[in-house]
């Protein structure tokens, strides 16, 4: 019989949901992130539209590699990260960076806010497909922080102490946007 399988967050999801679903589903956890913008680059081609330029970084290799693994025995494919904007982007990662899209195998997104055995098996009963509009959004912060923290922490570096980091600047940029509107 071939497995179906499950991609959660976090290994002790896993196998909480291992508990849950039994052994027909085979579940592998990405521990966050799989693909991130370049720690030595910019990453963020201006010309071309802001164009991220994400890679697989050193860490995750091994998780992209035994994800690819069980997939290749899969006759399905859940993602089951958490149900927010950050969740979301780590399904759209996965499927990127794992290229889970290119065998054809079905691919399914499921969301679930509890780990109960009835939420569970009610988000596997109606999957949906990758909500592109929240990738976005999360891609959107992704790019905005490193626009902005990329320059601006090396200031903070020579001005205030070394390590600090400008990044997850959204809700100040939101509210200088807000400002500038209300004017």
């Amino acid at each position: 019989m071939t497995s179906k399988l499950v991609i959660v967050e976090s290994p002790t999801k896993a196998r909480t949901l291992s508990k849950i679903l039994g052994r027909s589903y085979t579940i592998k956890a990405s521990v966050g992130h799989v693909r991130d913008l370049p720690r030595s680059s910019f990453g963020v081609d201006i010309d071309k539209d802001f164009a991220p330029k994400y890679v697989v970084p050193q860490q995750k290799r091994k998780i992209i590699s035994e994800i690819k693994k069980a997939a290749s025995k899969a006759g399905s494919i859940y993602l089951a990260t958490d149900p927010d904007r950050e969740g979301e982007a780590i399904s759209w990662h996965l499927v990127q960076g794992a290229k889970l899209d290119k065998d054809n195998i079905p691919i399914h997104r499921v969301v679930f806010h509890e780990i109960t055995k009835e939420a569970v098996q009610e988000a596997f009963k109606n999957p949906r497909s990758i909500d592109m509009s929240l990738v976005n959004a999360q891609q959107a912060r992704r790019i905005f922080d490193r626009l902005v923290g990329y320059k601006l922490s090396p200031l903070l570096w020579k001005k205030v102490q070394k390590g600090l980091s400008a990044g997850r600047v959204q809700s100040v940029a939101v509210r200088m946007i807000v400002d500038r509107e209300q004017e």
